[in-house]
């Protein structure tokens, strides 16, 4: 989906549009810092600073060796993760209360030093589908793993400031269209006195984010877990 947004971004803007990638416990101070104008960010964010739109929230999964016992299912359980090693890494963007299986002697830097034991058939790693995606080696595989805590994602950037380009971007991923008004401005020429936005008034933006055009987007974000183990919280 990014890459979607970016390329209908570049098709309707000259200003260019870069997405970033960053861990996503760096991904707030990126924003704040004027690094990046709007982030895809793990929820939750402080929205006493930040505005955030929730896209999606993403499947778990259990990354594996190709050849370990769970790779004969579907999806996985957290019972079914009992005899193994679950590294649990610093970075850790999953909340838990308490992590199947057995911990490990001690907890990984990242995910990334994460997935190499794993590899090295150290244990198995629980992470979110698109992090399993990003770390992909031809030697892992994963499953769906049930019951078990749940990632969201959002949209996210400064509260503090508000800009006609991060409004339009807003839009694209909304899945607005072109002659959609809202959130962009339009050129003399563009206006029509008496016909109405098909998407209704332009209202007062009411978040912000940072102007630039040639200042990055922050690829994924959110912030790191502590050091804690457990079942997954329940939400409301």
């Amino acid at each position: 989906m990014p890459d979607k947004w970016v390329r209908i971004w570049n098709e309707r803007h000259d200003v260019p549009l870069t997405l970033t990638q960053v861990p996503a416990g760096a991904a707030a101070g990126r924003l704040l810092g004027g690094d990046a104008d709007a982030g895809l960010v793990r929820l939750p964010v402080d929205r006493t600073v930040f505005s955030a739109i929730p896209l999606y929230t993403e499947q778990t999964v259990v990354v594996v060796p190709q050849d370990h016992l769970v790779t004969a299912v579907d999806e996985v359980s957290p019972e079914d993760l009992a005899d193994d090693i679950v590294l649990h890494p610093l970075d850790d963007v999953l909340d838990w209360e308490t992590l199947p299986g057995r911990p490990a002697f001690e907890r990984p830097a990242t995910t990334a030093d994460a997935v190499e034991l794993v590899a090295a058939g150290i244990g198995v790693l629980i992470v979110p589908l698109s992090l399993a995606r990003v770390h992909h080696r031809k030697d892992l595989t994963h499953r769906p793993l049930t019951d078990a805590p749940e990632s969201s994602v959002a949209l996210a950037w400064p509260e503090d400031a508000t800009t006609d380009q991060v409004e339009d971007f807003i839009g694209i991923v909304r899945g607005r269209t072109v002659n959609s008004t809202r959130g962009r401005k339009q050129s003399p020429a563009q206006e029509k006195p008496g016909r109405a936005d098909k998407d209704g008034p332009r209202r007062k933006p009411t978040a912000a984010g940072q102007s630039g055009g040639n200042r990055r987007g922050s690829g994924s974000g959110g912030s790191s877990k502590g050091g804690r183990r457990g079942r997954p919280r329940r939400r409301s």
